[in-house]
């Protein structure tokens, strides 16, 4: 069965365990996964991988994501979204634009960030959420953040009480936190009332597709998922080797290898043995 990975523009309202199921359902396998979750508020790129290309999760996760935030201002919410129950609000503010974009520039670089209660991150072997919605106590934890890029999309709007802006992020960045941190150094309450991600590493939101367009013809293959990593065509001797497994005395300058045979066929990922700089160790293999 063919392997592939999709570029999914997550429609609004459902989660992205959603999105894994209709794709197993439309194409027929159980083996479909996904390198990054988004909220079913969330819009945007996901990456789905389907079949073989499970095995490469870690290859394609990348470590920077963009995206589009719409903000309200003047209320709070419990899961620092529109979709929660309102916490304190207030129309006592005043939003100058151009203090607003000192503010969202301030936050370029590294900062300990709060991960927000409602969210999936454990806490002594439990999920913050769980936590929330039984209304137990718990001390939310924080991780260091980037802030790559941010700046003002749409400047704040009296009528609509809203505005936007564009961010490229660190992964394990929450939105919604930030847009929390951006409201305290303002002085003001302020939710997330839209996101899109249009961003996740090399992968576009230009170049998804709709869910109901899924199809193994919408397959991007692993080799051109993986253009980074060199490739290799092995044929005989090292080819049986390299589809059993075995250890290979081969010095690469870079962390990763791919191996193809003669037909240009994916047999196998190879990666530096950290314990034997000549040597690399099987890291994927696809032939087995």
């Amino acid at each position: 069965m063919e392997s592939g990975i999709l570029i999914i523009d997550k429609p609004e309202g459902v989660t992205s365990r959603d999105v894994v199921n209709k794709v197993s359902s439309i194409l027929k396998t159980k083996k479909v996964g996904h390198t990054g979750t988004l909220d079913p508020l969330a819009t945007g790129v996901m990456v789905v991988l389907v079949n073989d290309a499970t095995k490469i999760s870690n290859l394609i996760t990348s470590d920077e994501k963009t995206y589009i935030a719409t903000v309200e201002v003047g209320i709070l919410t419990d899961t620092l979204d529109i979709t929660g129950k309102v916490l304190d609000s207030s129309h006592d503010f005043v939003i100058d634009n151009k203090k607003l974009a000192e503010v969202l520039k301030s936050f370029i670089g590294k900062y300990e960030q709060e991960v927000p209660l409602y969210s999936a991150v454990r806490v002594n072997g439990k999920r913050l959420y769980d936590y929330a919605r039984s209304n137990e106590q718990v001390i939310l934890p924080k991780r260091e953040v980037e802030i790559k890029n941010i700046s003002l999309l749409y400047e704040y709007d009296k009528t609509s009480n809203t505005f936007s802006f564009i961010v490229k992020v660190s992964k394990g960045t929450y939105i919604r936190s930030l847009i929390r941190d951006i409201a305290n150094r303002l002085g003001v309450f302020m939710t997330m009332k839209k996101l899109r991600r249009i961003e996740q590493g090399n992968f576009h939101i230009n170049d998804s597709i709709s869910i109901d367009d899924v199809s193994f013809d919408k397959l991007i293959n692993i080799k051109q998922a993986l253009l980074y990593i060199p490739k290799m065509v092995v044929k005989d001797r090292l080819k049986f080797k390299i589809e059993n497994g075995c250890k290979i005395e081969l010095e690469i300058d870079t962390d990763f290898i791919m191996f193809v045979d003669q037909d240009d066929v994916l047999l196998a990922i190879y990666e530096k043995d950290l314990n034997n700089p000549k040597v690399i160790k099987s890291y994927r293999n696809f032939r087995r």
